[in-house]
């Protein structure tokens, strides 16, 4: 890989790095955000949901987007990534921070689209899904330095400080994707609706539904991923900053595996085994007895897994989405996986209000999601990869 690729995508990953913490630090610093909004901690899982629905509803940034060169966008996104969680930092109400996260997630699945296909412009050929990969490293890296140190800045002074920095962060990325993004022309211009006809096809369709529901099983746990690690695993709360260090090295690896088997093996292939291991991780949550060992190992073996299939699934659709979908189809992946953050969310807490606070039962609740994700996928590569090996659209 050339220097100049090299400087471009690690600019994008200054980018994600600021996304994936702003997106995961919730998680760390749900009960002290609940605390100081006056909630309960399942009313706080709706800061997670609102950022997820932000995601989703910012894709309408690259709908009519799509003439714009994509450094434009990017530049954008980060100005956005900025307000949203400096507003984050300062909010004074519950509706407040809300509001905040929804901003927040309005770049989020944008960015990854965009980045995406950056990405892939950059790379040598039969590279892509590793070069796909470094993008989103800087996010598995923000869940393996950021969160654990903005959880650990929750924890003992205070968790707006941890969105003060993000919001300082993004500023900052904004000016190096300006220094290092190479000037890319704008994708080809299919029309308004030609943009989406990628997705008159069963392909595309298949990948967003295992994206959706395999986030919505594994979130159904990790949305309460801490308060599961001290009441199963029984760690103090002090704890739960290393914990989440753990974590982030699992998608840190994960991420990186994930890319390059698909380069050697099959996208869809590696997303299937990637949502398969989800599924097993969530089956031994429910079942294992609480020890500390086994918590932090099982909360390594997930973190692995959702990120093992960011990268594969990705391009997967920046493939399907060829001739004028690209940026849709990448940030679908996004919107896959915010939406079903947001449904997993959700169903979480419910299974939590109606289990009187039974923290195992909440991973149990998301297993059938993720079999039928790893069966979607296992799917699509037997008819889109092994049958037809040369076209995998």
């Amino acid at each position: 890989m050339t220097k100049h690729a090299s400087r471009g995508l690690t600019a994008l990953a200054f980018g994600t790095f600021a996304l994936g913490a702003a997106e995961f630090v919730m998680m760390g610093v749900l009960p002290q955000s609940a605390a100081s909004m006056g909630v309960s901690i399942p009313t706080a899982g709706h800061f997670i949901s609102a950022y997820a629905i932000g995601v989703c509803v910012g894709t309408l940034f690259l709908v009519f987007g799509r003439r714009i060169p994509p450094r434009t966008l990017l530049l954008a996104f980060a100005a956005l990534i900025a307000i949203g969680n400096l507003m984050a930092a300062c909010s004074a109400s519950y509706v407040m921070l809300l509001a905040a996260r929804f901003i927040s997630g309005l770049p989020h699945g944008a960015f990854f689209g965009v980045a995406a296909i950056v990405a892939k412009a950059l790379a040598q050929p039969g590279r892509e899904a590793s070069a796909v990969s470094i993008p989103l490293t800087g996010q598995t890296i923000a869940n393996m330095l950021g969160v654990p140190l903005g959880t650990m800045v929750g924890e003992f002074l205070s968790w707006r400080i941890a969105f003060a920095f993000l919001g300082v962060w993004a500023i900052g990325a904004l000016v190096v994707m300006r220094l290092w993004v190479p000037r890319l022309p704008a994708i080809h211009d299919a029309g308004l609706l030609g943009q989406f006809r990628f997705l008159t096809k069963p392909g595309p369709w298949m990948i967003v539904g295992a994206v959706l529901l395999g986030n919505t099983g594994i979130f159904c746990w990790w949305s309460y991923v801490s308060p599961w690690l001290t009441t199963v695993g029984g760690f103090p709360s002090g704890a739960t900053p290393l914990l989440m260090a753990l974590a982030g090295f699992g998608m840190v690896v994960g991420g990186i595996c994930g890319g390059r088997l698909g380069d050697r093996w099959r996208n869809g292939g590696s997303s299937a085994v990637g949502q398969s291991i989800s599924c097993l991780g969530l089956v031994l949550v429910m079942l294992a007895p609480g020890s500390m060992p086994l918590a932090a190992a099982l909360t390594f073996l997930c973190s692995f897994s959702m990120f093992f299939v960011n990268a594969p699934q990705q391009l997967l659709m920046v493939d399907v989405g060829e001739g004028g979908g690209e940026m849709i189809g990448s940030a679908l992946v996004q919107i896959g996986f915010n939406l079903g953050n947001s449904i997993g969310a959700a169903i979480g807490g419910m299974t939590l209000n109606a289990t009187a606070m039974n923290y195992r039962l909440s991973s149990g609740a998301g297993i059938p999601f993720t079999c039928i994700a790893a069966l979607l996928l296992a799917a699509f590569a037997w008819r889109y990869e092994l049958r037809a090996p040369r076209n995998p659209r």
